[in-house]
C-alpha cells in the first residue's frame, strides 16, 4: 500500500500564537523596510510604465529570442523586451523611451531596423511601429494601482459578508502585508516592474486570501465545537489542523513556479520570481499574521456567537430550503 506524502506530521501542536508578537515585529520591520526601499530606490519600471518604442515584426521562421535580445541590446538603447504573440513568427519588440524629442525615437527605430536587416536580411516584415508616450504610461500606472486597491477592497467586503468584521480586518491586514512586501522585493532586487508584475501581485492577493479563508473557516468551525476552549488555544488548534493543507498547497504551487522560473525564459522570469516570493509570504501571513491578529483585535466566544453564528445559521437555512 502506498503511503501518502506528508510534509507535516498528523496531530501537530505547534504554539504559533506564542510567537505572535515576534512575528508582528518582524512583519512591521519588513513593511517599513519595503516602504523605505520603494521611496528611496523606487521600482525598476518597464516600458509599460515608463513609455517607449513598440515595433511589431513578422518573420519567415521563428527566431531565437535570446539571440535577438542580445543583438538589439548591444545597440545601447536601454531596456529591450521581446515577446512572441499569436505565433512564434510574430515578435513584439519593446525598447525604453529615448531621451529627446520624436527625432530621437525615430533614430532608435532606424537603428533597430538596421540591426534586424543585418541579422535576418529580407526574412522580416514590419507590421507596426508605435511610440508609447508618458501620458499612456501614466494611465497604465493609475489603472494598475486601481486594480490592486479594488481587489483588496473586494476581498474586504467578501470576508465581511462571509464571516464578520474581525475576520475582514485580519484578512485585509494580511493582504496589505503581502502586497507591500512583494513591492519591496521588486525594489531591492531591481526586477523589472511591468504589467506582468501587476498580474503577479493580483494573483498573490487571490492566493493569500484563499489560504486565509481556509484557516478562518476552521477557526469559526472550532468556535462552534469547543465553546470552553480559550480563544488562543482554539486559534492554535485551527492553524495546526490546516497546516498540512497549507504547506502541501504551497509546496506543489512552488514546484510549478520554480519550473517556470528556470525554464520559462526571460519574459516570464520576473512574474515567476514575484509569485514564488508571494507564495512564501502569503503562507507566512496566513499563519503568523491573519490568524493571530484575531486575538489582538478582540475576537471572543461571545462576539463570535453574536455576530458570526447568526449569519452562518441563515446560510444553513437557505441551503436547506434549496435542497
Amino acid at each position: 500500500m502506498m503511503r501518502k506524502l506528508k510534509l507535516i506530521p498528523d496531530n501537530t501542536n505547534i504554539p504559533f500564537l506564542k510567537f505572535r508578537m515576534m512575528a508582528f515585529i518582524v512583519s512591521a520591520v519588513l513593511i517599513l523596510a519595503s516602504i523605505g526601499l520603494f521611496f528611496s530606490l523606487g521600482l525598476n519600471k518597464g516600458i509599460d510604465f515608463e513609455g517607449g518604442i513598440l515595433v511589431e515584426v513578422g518573420m519567415e521562421q521563428a527566431p531565437e529570442l535570446g539571440d535577438m535580445r542580445s543583438s538589439l541590446g548591444g545597440l545601447g538603447l536601454g531596456q529591450v523586451a521581446l515577446q512572441s504573440f499569436g505565433s512564434d513568427t510574430d515578435i513584439l519588440i519593446r525598447v525604453q523611451r529615448q531621451e529627446g524629442d520624436a527625432s530621437a525615437q525615430e533614430e532608435a527605430v532606424t537603428l533597430i531596423k538596421q540591426q534586424l536587416a543585418q541579422d535576418y536580411g529580407d526574412a522580416i516584415s514590419y507590421r507596426r511601429v508605435e511610440f508609447v508616450g508618458p501620458t499612456v504610461s501614466n494611465e497604465l500606472v493609475i489603472a494598475a494601482t486601481e486594480a490592486v486597491v479594488v481587489a483588496v477592497l473586494a476581498m474586504l467586503v467578501y470576508i465581511w459578508l462571509r464571516f464578520e468584521w474581525h475576520y475582514s480586518v485580519g484578512a485585509v491586514i494580511a493582504l496589505v502585508h503581502d502586497v507591500i512586501l512583494t513591492i519591496g522585493m521588486f525594489a531591492i532586487t531591481r526586477i523589472e516592474f511591468n504589467l506582468a508584475s501587476v498580474a503577479a501581485i493580483l494573483t498573490i492577493v487571490g492566493y493569500s486570501i484563499n489560504d486565509t479563508v481556509v484557516v478562518y473557516d476552521r477557526i469559526r468551525e472550532n468556535f462552534r465545537r469547543f465553546k470552553k476552549l480559550s480563544v488562543q488555544d482554539l486559534i492554535n488548534l485551527s492553524i495546526n489542523e490546516t497546516l498540512t493543507r497549507t504547506t502541501m498547497t504551497s509546496f506543489t504551487t512552488l514546484l510549478a513556479l520554480v519550473a517556470l522560473y528556470i525554464f520559462g525564459g526571460e519574459v516570464i522570469r520576473g512574474f515567476a520570481m514575484a509569485m514564488i516570493f508571494g507564495i512564501v509570504v502569503g503562507t507566512y501571513s496566513s499563519i503568523f499574521v491573519a490568524a493571530p491578529i484575531l486575538l489582538q483585535i478582540g475576537l471572543t466566544h461571545q462576539k463570535e456567537e453574536e455576530e458570526g453564528f447568526a449569519g452562518a445559521e441563515r446560510a444553513d437555512a437557505d441551503a436547506e430550503e434549496k435542497s
